[in-house]
């Protein structure tokens, strides 16, 4: 990790080259740096637009930050029934626009990243928006300037390929739908699209669910995050045994 912070890019050299957000979930070390920061861009008005989330709070202290992907084709601007939701020309989606906003939690609800938050004190949906106010005029992101891991990063794609052992990947599977964004997201060099199915999380198949003698995390989907599925399923194991 020391190579590729030592190493950062000058802001002439980014200046001179196209830069991107890329995000690396295994590097967050939970400083709660980047929502501090957040608040403070100038159109956020104190209020952060990201957030923090645990991989699986009961047995560890791991986080991931929680950044909006910037879909090429939003599916929270889709099913908004009051089209409040942008998206500029630059492919960042915007929160909702207040004067349209009518409070109904679609975009909630259809994002497949979890990113939009409905905020019940302004009736509004709320989210990332890149710090549209800072990269339209060649600024970092706020959270990306104050990351010390490198979980956050905002820079030219020739740097994060030369440094990182990780590679980044902008397209997502979800079920039979593909999604591409704008945001990066580091994964293993030999990934070339992340798969978000609901059944890898699944611990076991077609086996009986009143089996207490199984062992249930015995037939777990091959590439089934361990973190995950004891998560979700800590307590279905507890009622088995």
């Amino acid at each position: 990790m020391a190579s590729d912070l030592t190493n950062e890019p000058s802001a002439d050299v980014e200046a001179e080259e196209e830069v991107e957000f890329f995000l690396d979930p295994s590097r967050c070390i939970g400083c709660q740096a980047c929502v501090q920061a957040c608040a403070e861009c100038d159109t956020h008005r104190g209020h952060a637009m990201i957030h923090l989330e645990y991989v699986d709070r009961p047995t560890g202290v791991q986080t991931a930050p929680v950044v909006c992907m910037h879909c090429e084709d939003p599916t929270c601007a889709k099913v908004c029934p009051a089209d409040a939701i942008k998206q500029d020309d630059e492919g960042k989606v915007h929160t909702a626009a207040k004067p349209r906003c009518v409070a109904c939690s679609n975009c909630v609800l259809a994002c497949p990243f979890g990113v939009p938050k409905m905020h019940a004190e302004f009736d509004l949906m709320m989210k990332c928006d890149m710090c549209y106010d800072r990269t339209s005029m060649g600024k970092k992101p706020m959270c990306a300037t104050v990351c010390p891991s490198g979980a956050l990063y905002y820079g030219p794609r020739a740097y994060v390929e030369k440094y990182r052992q990780e590679s980044p990947t902008r397209e997502f599977h979800f079920g039979a739908q593909t999604v591409k964004t704008k945001v990066n997201m580091m994964t293993s060099p030999e990934v070339k699209a992340l798969p978000f199915d609901v059944l890898d999380f699944l611990p076991w198949e077609g086996e009986s669910e009143t089996d207490a003698s199984e062992d249930l995390f015995a037939t777990i989907r091959s590439g089934a995050p361990n973190a995950a599925s004891a998560a979700v399923w800590d307590h279905a194991l507890t009622e088995h045994l």
